[in-house]
């Protein structure tokens, strides 16, 4: 029997030989489905969202708003990045949420919106899309499940030599799957590409530590208007699929903050309310140290001036080309002292500072994998950022290109004193203006 019309249903279609099961589709499809007027007053919702959040129909369609179903920090990310991201774009996909059930649990969820509008071209209806975020976490941990039962049947197979060929085999193809996955999941947490900045050269680089493990390390460069370009650079506590969780919430955060604050510190500040609200009574407390910059490059001038804050994160270097090869001039530290970690406490607090690009110079921006290595036979000595320092400064090129690429072989002559993924993230202005 088709359901009668009511508030939370749009009017039944005509009888035809799909009718029902186009509705049937709707209410048990494998995610949830629901739509609001343009105030957030929930007009339709699925069966599959109502089961999920322990929600009754009638106590849900026209009597609460989107924003009702979130967490106090959904609400919050929601009122102040999501909506108005929303408003000014027509449509947003794959933004981090939690939602909160009937039983006050959390429902962590990826939800996408996209405005409709009426024929005269004015916004009618906003139609939401909500996907179970823990189905992606659940397979992660099978993945390492499998590792592990892989790594265990290789133990038992020592005993005989044709048990151990095998279980060798076994954990081979085991380790390659987990590889590979862990590789994708790591490379969707960062930019496919850096984006081509007029005025600006631009260069990145990732150092995997260990391809068995999901790292925290991440990086994006993205345009905020014609003339600046936001970017930023961090390190979230912790390994594996928990940690790549944050760091996907970091960077959603990040991106929807410096969109609407265009003020680094404001985005940290942002970041920080986030992270503590969802993280901060946890028993594993996660946060993360981040330096969130907006560059305005001047390709005329060939300069380029670039307002940052820091959040507990390695300052920043700063490479003058016009200082000479080898001396202290040729490198410096771009402070921000009284930086606090992201997430860590409820009200911390960050400290902007300006820096100034001449031609040719280059900021370069760097997770501590690097300067944590450890050196010498017993692995005791740390790298350090003072040989960081010194070591950029010996270098001829201060090009990002140049110096990213240095780097990278640094980090593949230390080798197994790496044992912390290092992101790498250079802006600088060519010599020679456009």
């Amino acid at each position: 029997m088709t359901p009668a019309p009511g508030p939370d249903r749009e009017p039944a279609p005509a009888p035809g030989p799909c009718a029902d099961s186009a509705e049937e589709l709707y209410e048990t499809a494998p995610c949830g489905f629901l739509s609001t007027a343009m105030d957030g007053t929930i007009t339709k919702i699925n069966g599959t969202l109502l089961r999920w959040l322990g929600r009754d129909r009638a106590g849900t369609v026209g009597r609460a708003r989107f924003s009702d179903l979130l967490t106090t920090g959904g609400r919050l990310y929601h009122e102040t990045h999501f909506a108005p991201l929303l408003s000014m774009r027509g449509e947003i996909g794959g933004i981090a949420l939690q939602m909160r059930t009937a039983t006050g649990d959390r429902l962590p969820v990826l939800v996408s919106a996209a405005v409709r509008y009426a024929a005269d071209g004015t916004p009618a209806l906003v139609h939401f899309t909500v996907f179970d975020a823990a189905d992606r976490r659940t397979y992660e941990e099978e993945l390492l499940r499998r590792r592990a039962a892989a790594d265990e049947a290789r133990d038992l197979a020592e005993a005989a030599l044709r048990e151990a060929e095998e279980a060798r085999a076994r954990s081979e193809a085991d380790r390659s799957r987990l590889t590979d996955a862990l590789a994708v999941l790591q490379q969707a947490l960062l930019p496919a590409e850096l984006p081509t900045v007029p005025g600006l050269d631009v260069a990145s680089y990732y150092y995997t530590a260990s391809p068995d493990r999901l790292g925290g390390d991440f990086y994006d460069l993205f345009a905020l208007d014609a003339r600046r370009w936001a970017f930023f650079l961090g390190d979230v506590t912790g390994k594996g699929p928990r940690a790549a969780a944050v760091t996907s919430l970091t960077r959603y955060t990040l991106r929807a903050a410096v969109f609407q604050e265009s003020d680094p510190a404001g985005a940290l500040t942002t970041l920080n309310a986030v992270l503590y609200d969802r993280y901060g009574a946890d028993a594993d407390p996660r946060h993360c140290t981040a330096v969130v910059g907006v560059v305005e490059p001047d390709p005329e001038r060939g300069r380029a001036t670039v307002r940052l804050a820091s959040g507990g994160h390695p300052p920043p270097l700063l490479l003058r080309a016009a200082g000479p090869v080898g001396t202290a001039d040729r490198a410096e530290c771009v402070l921000m002292p009284g930086g606090m970690l992201a997430g860590a406490l409820p009200d911390a607090s960050f400290t902007p500072a300006t820096a100034t690009l001449g031609p040719g110079d280059t900021l370069l921006l760097y997770t501590d994998g690097l300067t944590e290595a450890r050196l010498g036979p017993g692995r005791t000595d740390l790298y350090g950022e003072e040989r960081l320092r010194d070591f950029l400064a010996r270098q001829t090129s201060t090009a990002p290109e140049d110096l990213v690429a240095a780097v990278a072989a640094l980090l593949e002559k230390l080798g197994d004193g790496v044992d912390d993924d290092t992101a790498l993230l250079a802006l600088g202005t060519p010599l020679s203006p456009e």
